[in-house]
């Protein structure tokens, strides 16, 4: 089980964090970027998942600013009060700045450092693969910005996208072309699923996808020393 912790970012604001320490031997560190759900149950149980394959996790509460504890649903009012955080009232660069520190701050605690990301947090692991000179891997889940917004650049380290072909949410087409770049650090995974596969929550869960995307990332991990 993991715990709650507080990290100062750039402006003072202490962000609260999910923290889980590995079982066993320690891989590497892992920072783990939320849907526009914020840390739900079951983002808090993927840490968990993923320390029970030896990495540290810190998962960040990245809209913590705007909505303190956020923890929504995936449907209703819920949805809505998400897309609006999200598109509206998160800043999106600060969050990018949040991240870095969260990096940073897994740094400390020895390399290698990687990070994954669902949805909202595929499109941060990805700008952030783009950005940052302290990560060494990233894997990236339909983030709807990765191919919309920064298609163009190569990641500075090794990073894996997946994407599902019946996306409700992400538009295929720039995606496709996204694929066509062949950036020589990035590699794009396509399943035959809809948005949110990853996750047993959502009406899209496809378990066949979530288990070969997940196996594809620790493969990745490890190749790279983790």
């Amino acid at each position: 089980m993991g715990e709650w912790l507080k990290l100062t970012m750039s402006d003072g604001h202490e962000m609260p964090c999910y923290h889980v320490m590995p079982e066993g031997e320690r891989r590497g560190g892992l920072v783990l970027v939320h849907e526009i759900f914020g840390v739900t149950e079951h983002i808090r149980e993927m840490a968990e998942e993923y320390a029970g394959d030896g990495y540290e996790v810190i998962a960040p509460q990245l809209f913590d600013r705007v909505e303190p504890g956020c923890e929504l649903g995936y449907s209703g009012a819920d949805w809505e009060r998400a897309v609006q955080i999200a598109r509206q009232e998160h800043d999106w660069d600060q969050g990018l700045d949040d991240t870095q520190r969260c990096i940073t701050w897994m740094n400390q605690r020895g390399r290698p450092v990687f990070i994954v990301g669902y949805c909202f947090g595929g499109s941060v692991a990805w700008r952030m693969a783009q950005l940052s000179e302290d990560l060494d891997g990233a894997s990236c889940y339909y983030g709807g910005y990765i191919a919309t917004r920064f298609a163009d650049q190569a990641p500075k380290c090794a990073a894996i996208t997946h994407f599902a072909r019946y996306d409700s949410l992400v538009d295929f087409a720039p995606v496709e072309s996204l694929i066509a770049k062949q950036h020589p650090t990035a590699q794009h995974f396509v399943y035959e699923a809809g948005h949110g596969f990853n996750s047993d929550r959502r009406k899209d869960y496809h378990p066949e996808s979530a288990e070969l995307a997940k196996e594809r990332t620790l493969m990745l991990f490890k190749a790279l020393g983790g």
